[in-house]
């Protein structure tokens, strides 16, 4: 019987889980991506691919190293009151895109469980339109006691998201984290 890779055949995608919540003790502020692409889940850190400009704008926004160690730079997102996590939970997406992701096997994160834990989030600030999509048509609707916080969609620091230079990239997300923690 012929293997997968000679017949041309792809073998099935098996089921991706996110991590847990990057989270501190009191958190003001949550971005959401989607979900880890593959370098971040081989890494089992939060936007790990080199190309990805996430902590490089979070470095420069908040004033530390992206190059520092991961745990260093988790530190200063939590320090700054900023929890990071995912929309969904586990999901079956060949590759990284996020248009790879199959409709019917999405499992959301626990958003009720979170907000409970930390009803001092007042800001989700989504990491792109997937993250966006995602939570307003996965999460919102259920949630029970849906806490006050303003949504806001940036442009995703993700290499694939080439519609802005990084410096525009830079800008947008420094004015919306900076006005975001000013505001609580």
């Amino acid at each position: 019987m012929p293997s997968s890779a000679c017949s041309g055949k792809q073998p099935p995608a098996s089921v991706i889980r996110s991590f847990a919540p990057l989270l501190g003790t009191k958190a003001r502020m949550l971005i959401l991506g989607s979900m880890p692409g593959q370098a971040s889940l081989r890494a089992n850190c939060y936007y790990a691919h080199p190309h990805n400009a996430f902590w490089l704008i979070l470095g420069e926004t908040l004033g530390f190293d992206p190059m520092q160690p991961y745990e260093q730079r988790c530190r200063h997102l939590t320090d700054a009151g900023i929890a990071v996590w995912d929309v969904l939970q586990q999901c079956i997406r060949p590759g990284s895109l996020d248009t790879d992701i199959a409709p019917e096997s999405i499992v959301p994160n626990d958003f009720d469980g979170l907000f409970a834990r930390q009803p001092s989030i007042r800001w989700v600030l989504f990491n792109g339109a997937a993250a966006e999509t995602c939570f307003r048509r996965h999460v919102l609707p259920g949630l029970e006691n849906r806490p006050e916080f303003m949504l806001l969609r940036l442009p995703s620091t993700s290499p694939a998201h080439a519609a802005l230079r990084p410096a525009q990239k830079l800008a947008v997300w420094r004015e919306a984290i900076r006005s975001a923690l000013a505001a609580v």
